[in-house]
């Protein structure tokens, strides 16, 4: 975009910053004493384990950190060799691979964990998955049996008083390994300081309402996402959803957007292809697509269905919030969720990618086509990849997929009229 606009590049160019600063923190974390705990991001509880100091590692972020920096093949290879089957989830191979190569990414050296929280949120891999680093590490291991979205309707009462006991639980443990006694107010700070975060991403979410849309829900979104779901919590996470607010604000306000020209409007369900992400994108683009909102960016919490930390009910927040991500609802309120953003971002197709080794999103997929297309009438594109392993993109097939989908909607268009002459 032209440099004479006053913010634009902000979102990006502070992520980057702020990524690397974290990761500067870990890479550090051994030399300055700083406990390190490993958990998810699906109901990652960050803001309870930063409030005893510890220092927060994500193996999902560094996967994919690897697949955009094209070295996740590799160290699946390498997970492979030591047994792993190749229908393994490629974020669990990447993460082995990696810890078995000297734990050293393009993003710098990584710490051991001293603590694993298993954020169990809708994946039953994460289980599998932090057993297998504990025997690698011999790190203790917190399991945080996060319940099912499995009813529709109020959240059922009974499942958040179930985490809470839990979280409470695992303050006792994070008092135990760092000294420190459980701080009420300390945490509450800080749930302030997300909620505040939640409120400015919810703007910037709900900004693609507008046509021409100013902002990308899924590939630019992957992006401005990443601060919300690992620094959280903290002052600088807010202070850069300020500033993205403005880039996206002036942005309408000047009737820029992700695409030169908005031709058609999609909401997408499944995660990005990380190793062929910008390829990706690019059959898109062409098209003049704009992706206006999608389930990848609540994967770590739905905040536009109004979700949101609550300084004045610390451990019951953070309950609710763990239930309520994306991968822990059951089909149904998937698809509600999905009808919904259908409508109120007036979009013209669904467009889903499914991918080999995710069960928590590929399961059901299938049926959400059916149901889009037979029961809705809704143009839906269905597209496979993987999200970690680069040897399942065939770039030429999913072009033509792509190409002759969005074919089909012009000619559609342009057909309307004449049939209801």
């Amino acid at each position: 975009m032209a440099s004479s606009y006053q913010y634009q590049g902000v979102g990006r160019d502070r992520q980057k910053d702020l990524l690397a600063q974290w990761y500067g923190r870990l890479e550090n974390a051994p030399r300055t004493g700083t406990p390190v705990a490993y958990l998810f991001i699906s109901g990652n509880i960050g803001e309870l384990l930063r409030s005893f100091g510890f220092e927060l590692l994500f193996p999902e972020v560094n996967a994919l950190q690897c697949g955009v920096k094209k070295v996740a093949g590799d160290f699946i290879l390498k997970a492979e060799d030591l047994g792993y089957s190749s229908d393994v989830c490629g974020y669990v191979k990447n993460d082995i691979g990696l810890a078995t190569s000297g734990n050293r990414g393009p993003f710098g050296a990584l710490p051991k964990p001293d603590l694993l929280v298993c954020t169990y949120s809708g994946c039953n891999t994460y289980i599998k998955w932090f057993e297998a680093l504990a025997e690698l590490y011999g790190a203790r291991v917190f399991m945080l049996d996060v319940p099912y979205r499995r009813t529709g309707g109020e959240q059922r009462q009974e499942d958040v008083e179930y985490v809470v006991k839990q979280l409470e639980q695992l303050a006792q443990v994070c008092a135990e390994m760092t000294g420190r006694p459980y701080d009420p107010d300390r945490l509450s700070r800080s749930l302030e300081y997300s909620r505040q975060a939640e409120e400015l991403w919810v703007k910037i979410l709900h900004s693609a309402k507008h046509r021409p849309s100013p902002f990308d829900a899924f590939f630019e979104a992957v992006f401005f996402m990443a601060p919300i779901y690992v620094l959280r919590g903290l002052p600088e996470c807010v202070d850069y959803y300020r500033a993205a607010w403005e880039e996206i604000e002036e942005r309408r306000v000047h009737h820029l957007g992700p695409v030169s020209e908005e031709r058609f409007r999609v909401v997408l369900e499944g995660p990005p292809p990380w190793p062929h992400f910008r390829n990706f994108w690019e059959l898109f683009k062409r098209w003049g697509v704009c992706c206006v909102a999608s389930t990848y960016s609540k994967v770590g919490g739905i905040w536009d269905f109004g979700l949101r930390h609550d300084p004045a009910r610390p451990l019951e927040s953070l309950a609710e919030y763990a239930i309520n991500c994306y991968t822990n609802w059951n089909w149904e309120l998937r698809r509600q969720m999905l009808e919904r953003y259908v409508a109120d971002y007036q979009a013209d197709a669904l467009v889903i990618h499914s991918v080999k080794s995710c069960r928590s999103f590929s399961m059901g997929q299938a049926d959400v086509r059916e149901y889009f297309t037979k029961e809705r009438s809704l143009p839906t594109l269905f597209v496979e990849s993987d999200l970690a392993d680069p040897r399942y993109f065939g770039e030429a097939q999913i072009r033509n997929r792509i190409d002759a989908f969005f074919e089909a909607l012009e000619h559609r268009r342009l057909t309307a009229p004449r049939a209801g002459a």
